[in-house]
């Protein structure tokens, strides 16, 4: 089968950082299940893998994690699936990814595709909308109201991927007022049709922005990038006994200053539950499934913002480099061998 992989850690632009490879077509096992992949999404976690180094006893590694196919095989254990039915996913970070032909899963994981979109518009959705799920309904408990705070969340880079669905499913999901941050014009409104109340720019302090739109503190702060850049804004503008959300990796995080306010703090890492086989993997398949109803029933669309091209090498190269320039709109998605 045809697999795009990575040999050794560095950047984009050197000639070989993505090789294209042929490999063994693997069977499943347990509850895992074959998938012949169909599209796949690109996100800043593959950027991040491909620059770390290989375990020491790797000769390569297969990128891509978001995915959406048909059922090939099943393993003896499986049961939720079987051969020819239509899938999404996100798959886990510590197995072979996505960017190949055929592809094993755990089957805990996996949710229907919906039915109302094609393969490249199902693929941009499942890593991001697990994270963003995940942290507002897992992690910050939006739905359970903060003492203090207004009944409104702030999303610091509301035009990435998980911000673009972490919109969404705080329109469609809450009465929450949505406060979302983008910088350039086509990227606020981007973000304002994805249903956002109030967009400001993050490359101006934040915290006055907030207080000018005189909505009250909010209870709820959610940051997908630039946490470093933006901390001290953060613990200026959110409520007292508010709740506070990151996804990104800032090189150091004190949490001391959170201590004033009482702030909780959150850190969500959506391929937590598969890199444990956590008991309640299921989760993800049901949080899939509920995203797949709610396309279907017309309250979430794709956040697929461009088709690059077929699924290889070179195509994987520039979506790649994209990723790291920060300019990204949305799900870049790539489809077919």
């Amino acid at each position: 089968m045809k697999a795009v992989v990575f040999k050794a850690a560095g950047p984009i632009d050197r000639p070989d950082s993505l090789i294209d490879i042929t490999l063994d077509k693997p069977a499943p096992t347990g509850r895992d299940i074959l998938v012949k992949i169909n599209a796949v999404s690109v996100n800043p976690v593959d950027t991040k893998v491909r620059q770390r180094p290989l375990a020491a006893d790797a000769e390569f590694g297969v990128l891509g994690y978001d995915a959406a196919g048909v059922v090939e095989a099943v393993g003896p254990d499986a049961t939720y699936y079987k051969p020819g039915d239509a899938v999404f996913y996100a798959g886990s970070i510590a197995r072979a990814g996505t960017n190949s032909e055929f592809h094993l899963v755990d089957e805990r994981i996996v949710g229907r595709k919906p039915t109302t979109l094609t393969d490249a518009e199902a693929a941009a959705l499942p890593l991001t909308a697990i994270t963003a799920y995940e942290m507002l309904f897992d992690r910050l408990k939006v739905r359970d109201a903060t003492p203090e705070g207004s009944n409104t969340i702030l999303v610091i880079g509301g035009a990435g991927g998980v911000g673009s669905i972490t919109i969404q499913l705080l329109r469609a999901l809450t009465d929450m007022t949505v406060i979302a941050t983008a910088s350039r014009p086509e990227t606020q409104a981007w973000v304002k049709d994805l249903g956002a109340h109030h967009v400001i720019d993050h490359r101006e302090p934040i915290a006055p922005q907030v207080a000018a739109l005189g909505l009250g503190a909010p209870g709820y702060v959610f940051s997908t990038t630039m946490t470093d850049a933006h901390f001290d804004d953060i613990i200026e503008l959110i409520a007292p006994q508010g709740r506070f959300g990151l996804i990104d990796d800032p090189a150091t995080l004190n949490a001391m200053p959170l201590k004033l306010k009482a702030i909780s703090l959150h850190w969500e890492m959506m391929f937590t539950r598969s890199l444990f086989g956590t008991a309640d993997m299921d989760a993800q398949r049901d949080l899939l499934n509920e995203v797949a109803d709610l396309v279907d029933a017309g309250k979430l669309r794709t956040t697929v913002t461009d088709v690059a091209g077929k699924i290889d090498a070179e195509t994987l190269k520039q979506v790649h480099a994209l990723i790291e320039s920060g300019t990204a709109k949305g799900k870049i998605v790539l489809e077919g061998f």
